[in-house]
Order: structure tokens, then sequence, then C-alpha cells
């Protein structure tokens, strides 16, 4: 008997999504920073073993738009919900249920499992643990609740042992050797993005987006050349800093991840370009990926 199917992640944002699919994958594929809307994309991560194959999706946070850029991410989370063999429904102990009533009710209409996460409980106490169980319990009477720490790693195992049961039978959806669904180019801008959340304070990380306009893989070396785009000339002397001192530090640091991630030694060249207002614009979004289709 072999169990395969679709395991989506969604909440609002900075609950600890990405962290937890990371954990539950085994393998770093979601970037993960303390700053808020850190993932603009559906992201899979595949698990697989002789007998099953869960396909985890990580979501953007759920929020209402404020831009097209923000629309796209809105899709991309409700997308997560047709699709779902089991839905993960990831909060944590500071966010109340009644938070995105909109996005809460049709999470309230599926028909399939969902487990209701609350993660973070390091930062609290029992009782009132046991207090957030209960309000969810009255929001999501279909679903389980489960407390985990994905900081921690407390109780994550029981989520994926709780997951592999509810898993229906099926053959695999993808080889067996595939752990994602995106090309190695995503992760170069990924690792970028990551870089620049760290490293850039306020509206300037939310205003970048990174392309990959060279990947040139051989068996020991990978030279790629990227751009980071941004909206506004201001913001592009903020990114390239005094002399340069800042997008070289970005550079240095993404270039190591990306050599632990690749396996490889990486040269990486980095250009700074302006594309006036991107997040608004339906032609470069659709240039960025950030269409559904």
């Amino acid at each position: 008997m072999h169990k395969a199917g679709f395991v989506n992640i969604v909440g609002n944002p900075n609950v600890g999504k990405s962290t937890l699919m990371n954990l539950l994958v085994g393998e770093r594929i979601s970037i993960a920073t303390f700053k808020a809307q850190t993932t603009r994309h559906r992201i899979m991560g595949i698990l697989n073993t002789p007998e099953m194959q869960i396909c985890f999706s990580d979501t953007p946070g759920v929020l209402k738009p404020n831009y097209k850029l923000q629309e796209s991410m809105l899709q991309f989370s409700e997308s997560a919900l047709q699709d779902a063999d089991v839905l993960l429904y990831v909060t944590d102990m500071v966010e109340t249920p009644d938070k995105n009533q909109d996005f809460l009710s049709k999470v309230q209409r599926m028909a399939c499992p969902i487990l209701v996460l609350i993660n973070k409980i390091d930062l609290s106490n029992q009782e009132a643990l046991e207090e957030k169980v209960s309000a969810w319990h009255e929001v999501l009477p279909q679903a389980e609740v489960m407390p985990i720490s994905a900081l921690h790693h407390f109780n994550v195992d029981n989520v994926l042992k709780r997951i592999q049961e509810l898993l229906p039978e099926s053959p695999a959806y993808f080889d067996k050797d595939q752990w994602t669904d995106k090309p190695a180019r995503f992760f170069v801008t990924e690792i970028l993005r990551e870089k620049i959340l760290l490293y850039y304070d306020k509206e300037i990380p939310y205003s970048v987006e990174a392309v990959v306009e060279k990947f040139k893989e051989t068996e020991r070396h990978i030279h790629i050349n990227a751009v980071i785009y941004v909206e506004r000339e201001s913001q592009k002397g903020i990114i390239i800093g005094h002399k340069g001192v800042a997008l070289k530090r970005v550079s240095t640091e993404a270039r190591k991840s990306l050599e632990k991630f690749f396996g490889k030694s990486v040269f990486l060249e980095v250009f700074v370009k302006v594309d006036k207002d991107w997040r608004n614009s339906d032609r470069a979004l659709k240039s960025f990926g950030y269409n559904l289709e």
C-alpha cells in the first residue's frame, strides 16, 4: 500500500509556516526570516519514503491586499485550499481566531482533514494554551488542534505521524528523487531576497524582486548573474550603499548560502535595476512569475 497526497500549509503572516515546512521536509526550501511577507510564492517541498510521498506546499501569509503583488500572494494562498488532501492551518499563541475572517470562512467550508497547529507555545503557559485550544475548537470544530513549537522542534514528529495516517492511498505524483517543484534558479532568487530581508530596513525588502539572468552549471562550479529590481532610484542607492559596500555584503552572504545549498563553488554577479512601481504592474508581475498559470 502506497500513500501520497498534497499537504498545504496556510495561515497569517509570521506564524512560522516556512520554519515548519523546512522541518517537515527536512530540506531548507522556504526562506524563513523574522519579517512578515517573506514567502511570496507557493513553494512545494516533497518528502519521499518507500511507502509514501507527501507534497507539502508553503504559501504566503494571508493578508488584505494593498497592491497587485499582494493580490497574487493571496491567490497563491487561496489556491492551496482547492487541492489539499490535508490542510495545516498554522496559527500561534499571539493571534486570535477572529483574525482574517474572510479566509477562515473558506477554511470552515473545507471537506478535507484539517490540523490547526498552534505554534510558538514556548512563549506561553499551560492555562493560556488551553484557552487557545478551546477557542480554535469553537471556530473550526471539524479540525484537530495540535500545539507545537517549530523553533524547538516540539511535537512536529507527531504532526508528521498524523499526516501519514490521514494521507489517501495513491501512487506517487512525482519522481521519488524529486524534492521540490521549483527550478534551481528559483532558489537563487529566494536566497538573495532572504539576505535583503535580513540586511535592509523598513520598506526596502518589500520593494525588491530578484531575477536570475544567467545560470551556468558545470560539475564543480556554478556561474550566476542576477538582477535585483527596485521600484525607485533612491532605493537603488540604498541597496548598493556607499561605495557598493551594502551590495557587496548581500552578494557575499548570498554566495555562501548558495554554495551550501548547491554543494558547489558559486561565482555570483549581482546588478541593481529600477522597474518603476513593479508591484502594481501586471507586466512586471507576470515576468516575475506571480501569475497562477
